[in-house]
């Protein structure tokens, strides 16, 4: 008797966007969620979404720095694992709201909280289901040069300096003049 085997699609954290999904800037930030400057961070990319509502699209990328949090690992994955449910951005609020409670079993109480109906998430927290994703994202990050969090793209681009407001702003007009540009040239074709 043979055994079949189920294969489930995961839906990983680089195709996982909130805003406008046909914009052509997407902001993308490597990160992870026990960082007071990622918390701070979130808030301004809040507010950014609400400035280009329609131009941009952010994507939220997983770098858990392990060694100074020790709980930023599985935050991540219980991230992913919300994203399976389509409640990651939900999820992603609660934890960062949340930054200083993040042991497993506050997790499944987040996750509750986000809506995710999952019965196994728990299970899924403990067997590390979704660690494969979160460590995808850590080594795309270390492979694009990301050293700390927060660390900002914009359109495939680092963004340096802090990530205040006003430089990520910057960030978006030059890469949304870029893309202005190179429209006419579309349209021509």
């Amino acid at each position: 008797m043979a055994f079949r085997k189920d294969v489930v699609e995961i839906i990983e954290p680089k195709d996982v966007f909130v805003g406008n999904p046909k914009a052509e800037v997407t902001l993308e930030e490597f990160g992870e969620y026990e960082s007071e400057a990622c918390a701070k961070a979130n808030e301004v990319v809040k507010k950014l979404l609400q400035d280009y509502d329609g131009k941009i699209r952010f994507n939220f990328r997983h770098f858990p720095l392990t060694k100074i949090h020790q709980r930023s690992l599985k935050a991540g994955e219980a991230a992913v694992a919300t994203a399976q449910e389509g409640k990651f951005w939900e999820m992603h609020n609660i934890l960062f709201a949340n930054r200083r409670n993040l042991g497993t079993t506050s997790l499944k109480l987040h996750s509750k909280e986000a809506g995710v109906h999952n019965k196994k998430f728990l299970d899924d927290l403990v067997n590390a289901t979704y660690g494969w994703q979160v460590q995808g994202d850590l080594r795309e990050g270390m492979d694009r040069g990301v050293k700390d969090v927060p660390t900002f793209f914009v359109n495939g681009e680092l963004v340096k300096g802090k990530p205040t407001y006003d430089e990520l702003k910057k960030a978006i007009d030059a890469a949304l003049k870029k893309v202005k540009k190179k429209a006419p040239a579309k349209q021509r074709a």
